[in-house]
């Protein structure tokens, strides 16, 4: 059961991020439209990492949503899907995703003959962690008590394997995606968004999270991507050369 809902949930949250992507195409090509979206995702994942942080420790009806979600888990956990979760949640593992980043960086730099490639996900990456680590000490939460194993694994809040995923799949997504069509990005995009939420929802499904522990962490994930999309912008957000030059007439530096 909660890896068919974890499954049901990620695909149809993926399949909407790609059915988005491929029908307002304006978004991925337009350099204004560019910066406003990395905008928007930073602000806002910022806005909502913020006040779920603030919550966590104040609100009851949040708290009484984390244990309501994490007992669920715990009470319909079994041996088969307990392992399947275990499997998946490594897609969010940090050695997993740093062995995906050089082969990422290997990569892109042999096809763009660049650094610059690898300088973003540098930054992507690395500051992610740092932000994930200092909120953790910060915020010092104690994780779910339903799996003993959770005591072993330090702070909860916000969940570090939640935010690898976002960033590293989202940074994946759009190297690889710049200089392909409509479809090929919209694919990559679904893809992005799906492996972050089924990561995600192992976290909590294996109770070694809580509900809002994910959410942050996805929320912070996405916020620092888009930020270092702004940061970096024509230098590595391109979608092609029509559209490089397209860019370069509205400003230097565009995400």
């Amino acid at each position: 059961m909660p890896i068919l809902l974890l499954l049901v949930f990620a695909l149809t949250t993926g399949m909407l991020a790609a059915l988005v992507t491929a029908r307002y195409p304006r978004i991925a090509e337009a350099p204004t439209s560019r910066l406003t979206v990395a905008l928007v995702v930073a602000i806002g994942g910022g806005v909502l990492f913020g006040a779920l942080a603030y919550l966590v420790r104040t609100n009851s009806h949040l708290i009484e949503l984390d244990n309501g979600v994490a007992k669920w888990g715990n009470r319909h956990a079994s041996a088969w899907s307990t392992h399947a979760l275990n499997v998946l949640t490594q897609l969010g593992s940090l050695y997993v995703v740093l062995a995906l980043c050089v082969i990422l960086a290997v990569w892109e730099t042999v096809r763009e003959r660049s650094v610059w490639a690898i300088a973003f996900i540098v930054a992507v990456m690395g500051g992610e962690e740092l932000l994930t680590l200092t909120v953790k000490q910060l915020a010092d939460r104690a994780r779910p008590a339903f799996n003993p194993a959770a005591a072993t694994l330090g702070p909860s809040f916000p969940s570090g394997h939640s935010a690898t995923a976002a960033a590293f799949y989202a940074t994946a997504a759009l190297l690889l995606g710049r200089w392909r069509g409509r479809q090929a990005r919209a694919i990559l995009t679904g893809l992005a968004v799906g492996i972050a939420v089924a990561v995600a929802a192992t976290r909590v499904l294996l109770d070694v999270h809580w509900l809002s522990d994910v959410i942050a962490g996805r929320a912070l994930g996405w916020a620092w991507f888009a930020v270092c999309c702004i940061a970096f912008g024509g230098r590595i957000l391109r979608f092609g050369a029509g559209s490089l030059l397209r860019g370069m007439q509205y400003t230097r530096f565009t995400c």
